[in-house]
């Protein structure tokens, strides 16, 4: 049984924060992701605030993973030195405690990245980032969508979500039109965003990238897993519906994204952000 979702007053003003700590830090964001956007990934990520840092070779991933606040894995292009480099820098970072996020592109209708995912799903990451058909699969609940393309709702697969953030002791955020987020107890919603980050490349990808960057920096302040994701996710967001208010279409977008990111307020964060949370009545009973 569980609580509907009421608005929350105190995550906006948690990403807020955040947003400020980590354009003060910048927090060193590990990523070894999708060939197709390494680049974009960088830029958002200095956008933001953070500091990129794109190590994905054999020998290195493991030692970097260690030395970096945060790491993203992202399973889009898994080559062979890729998938072998992810596996390092996801068991250097559970060993250094560095927080990590798994993006599980593709998983379901593709096998070797399915079975990557796996291997990694047991290296414990911080938090897994996918559209609803990525985590159905990944939960075993479902087939995938389309290639990158998701043919569920978020909706649907937020039983899912809690299954697998159950298990695995992980945040799980499901991408939508509204985004989900999960800990398996709580449930999280944010109704920010726009269609244009859904025919752009990368859009996804980078947001993985973000919240590992936010995760890294509320790892020095002790913030909460879940409330990190939802502060990247409700910052990225917002960002998005800067920028399409001032471009004509998918082009204009990805570089009007850029310049949105490095200009979002913290005060835009709170007076704009949608965010609703939502408890289970076991927990709320035990407080």
């Amino acid at each position: 049984m569980s609580d509907p979702l009421r608005p929350s007053t105190s995550i906006p003003a948690e990403a807020a924060d955040l947003l400020t700590r980590v354009r003060a830090t910048p927090p060193l964001t590990h990523c070894i992701t999708n060939t197709v956007v390494t680049g974009f990934t960088a830029n958002v990520l200095l956008a933001v605030g953070a500091s990129p840092a794109m190590v994905d070779i054999v020998g290195e991933a493991g030692v970097f993973a260690g030395l970096a606040s945060g790491l993203l894995i992202n399973t889009g292009t898994p080559n062979p030195e890729q998938r072998a480099a992810s596996l390092e820098a996801a068991a250097g970072a559970d060993s250094a405690g560095t927080p990590w996020v798994l993006d599980p592109v593709a998983v379901g209708v593709l096998p070797v990245r399915t079975a990557l995912a796996g291997e990694l799903l047991r290296l414990r990451p911080t938090a897994v980032r996918g559209n609803p058909s990525e985590i159905l699969a990944l939960a075993g609940a479902g087939s995938g969508g389309r290639g990158v393309d998701a043919l569920d709702s978020p909706d649907s697969a937020l039983d899912a979500a809690r299954s697998l953030a159950d298990r695995w002791g992980c945040v799980v955020a499901v991408s939508g039109p509204t985004d989900l987020i999960t800990d398996g107890v709580r449930v999280v919603s944010i109704g920010n965003g726009d269609t244009l980050l859904t025919r752009i490349t990368g859009g996804g990808c980078a947001l993985g990238a973000v919240m590992a960057a936010f995760l890294g920096a509320g790892r020095a302040v002790g913030a909460d897993a879940l409330h990190a994701v939802a502060a990247a996710t409700a910052v990225y967001t917002i960002a998005a519906e800067h920028a399409a208010r001032v471009v004509d279409g998918p082009g204009s977008f990805a570089v009007a994204l850029l310049d949105a990111l490095a200009g979002v307020d913290p005060v835009d964060v709170v007076a704009e952000a949608r965010i609703a949370e939502m408890r289970t009545r076991t927990e709320a009973g035990a407080r």
